[in-house]
């Protein structure tokens, strides 16, 4: 398996980027505006991506202001068991955020377009939590 992995830093403390990772109503603001379910182990969250698609997560390890992974378990895509990871620490005063997305069996079209988006999400998560404003999808500030 190709793993996606990405790393930044969020000016902004621990406890307030995993609650921007954890919270629906947080998430609505840098991610997607439909978020549906709650943070715990084993638990389904719903993402609905408006007239696009709906990912069906499963919460398969969290640690309070360290670490979420959700394992894909619904999807109208080829991605069914892929899983997402965001991991966190401190360095240099700062939230260090290692996001891995893992699953792939080769870089291609799909692999290309989950790391661009990945990305644009986790600059959305950053804005987020130094503005308060974020892009989600199907906010008036998403950039399509």
């Amino acid at each position: 398996m190709i793993p996606i992995k990405l790393l930044m830093h969020i000016n902004s403390p621990k406890e307030e980027v995993f609650e921007a990772l954890t919270e629906s109503d947080k998430l609505s603001k840098w991610y997607t505006t439909i978020v549906k379910g709650v943070f715990k182990l084993d638990e389904i969250i719903t993402f609905e991506f408006i007239n696009f698609a709906e990912f069906k997560f499963k919460v398969i390890a969290i640690t309070q202001n360290e670490s979420v992974h959700l394992e894909i378990v619904e999807s109208e895509f080829d991605n069914v068991g892929h899983i997402m990871k965001y991991d966190l620490d401190e360095n240099d005063g700062k939230t260090r955020v290692r996001f891995t997305y893992e699953g792939f069996g080769e870089m291609d079209d799909s692999y290309a377009n989950m790391n661009y988006s990945s990305a644009k999400y986790l600059e959305s998560l950053r804005q987020y939590c130094h503005t308060g404003n974020g892009e989600a999808f199907g906010s008036p500030s998403y950039r399509s």
